[in-house]
């Protein structure tokens, strides 16, 4: 059997069965970020992410801006559960053809975000490879009162994103704002149930939360906040790579957030019973099942 026969999240379950941890690690495999134990009042948020040439970038891009990718991405690892970034460790895989001039530029793209975010990068590797990889491994704290998991959505919570989605190819991909400062914002001031990055797309990352939380959810065709960028409504649905937040709240909070000033927190859904699935209410008032499609690696 190939891997390519039981997919990307079917390889993952199978590597999950396999790790055993101990009473440390309070969250293992299956969120955003591992969560483990650290002090009386926080746990520490682990990370990694890697990006490969030709599936997440290609040698025609900016190349700081690649680096500043590879480090972005576990940046909004780390605010999906609400976290602060503290510290990271680069691995950097590079054709040998590679010019130290390039080499230099993907360390500048990720050393000045890092100094954005006052993260310190620590250490890491280098290795040879037929093309450019990048490893970034981060940890982060989170006072344990403001954690939050994929799985705390509750029946009657609405489902809220924080910004426009779709057309993330056209560049967003390499140029995204890690939503770290709003996620804080939103973990210190309200009561966030469930929440997770949309990095693989809309319906993809919503199932997700779907599954963990062991409820239903549906959203309006209307009020997906579409990217003038995105092809179509499809395209802000499944394609993935915009890194905002989607998380949920109760409808008491969820009007406290809908009042804000100039914010860009949009209500796009409601959490149902498990039973209802997940659907999406199109702008003609048609209800039709939401599939949860997406970014793949098999």
């Amino acid at each position: 059997m190939r891997i390519t026969e039981i997919g990307e999240f079917g390889l993952i379950e199978r590597f999950r069965k396999s790790i055993k941890t101990d009473s440390s690690v309070i969250k293992g495999s299956g969120d955003d970020c591992a969560v483990l134990a650290f002090d009386k009042d926080h746990y520490q948020l682990f990370t990694c992410d890697m990006i490969v040439e030709g599936q997440d970038f290609t040698r025609r891009d900016n190349l700081r801006l690649i680096g500043r990718k590879a480090l972005a991405i576990s940046l909004s690892d780390i605010a999906a559960c609400g976290g602060i970034p503290r510290y990271a460790v680069v691995s950097l895989a590079m054709p040998s053809k590679t010019t130290v001039e390039a080499a230099d530029n993907i360390t500048k793209g990720m050393v000045s975000l890092a100094r954005e975010y006052k993260v310190n990068i620590v250490g890491g590797d280098i290795s040879k490879a037929a093309g450019l990889i990048i490893d970034v491994a981060m940890t982060g704290i989170v006072e344990k009162k403001n954690l939050v998991l994929r799985s705390g959505a509750k029946i009657g919570d609405i489902v809220f994103v924080s910004g426009d989605l779709g057309g993330s190819i056209r560049g967003k991909h390499l140029k995204f704002i890690p939503r770290v400062k709003e996620a804080r914002y939103l973990v210190e001031n309200f009561k966030i149930n469930a929440m997770i990055d949309i990095s693989d797309g809309l319906t993809q990352d919503l199932g997700h939360i779907l599954e963990s939380s062991k409820v239903g959810g549906v959203i309006y065709e209307s009020l997906v906040p579409v990217s003038k960028e995105a092809k179509n409504l499809e395209d802000a649905l499944c394609a993935g790579e915009d890194f905002e937040l989607l998380f949920t709240v109760t409808r008491k909070e969820a009007k406290k957030i809908i009042k804000l000033k100039g914010a860009q927190f949009k209500p796009i859904g409601e959490i149902m019973d498990k039973r209802y699935g997940s659907k999406m209410i199109g702008k003609d008032g048609r209800e039709k099942n939401l599939v949860p499609m997406g970014f793949r690696h098999f």
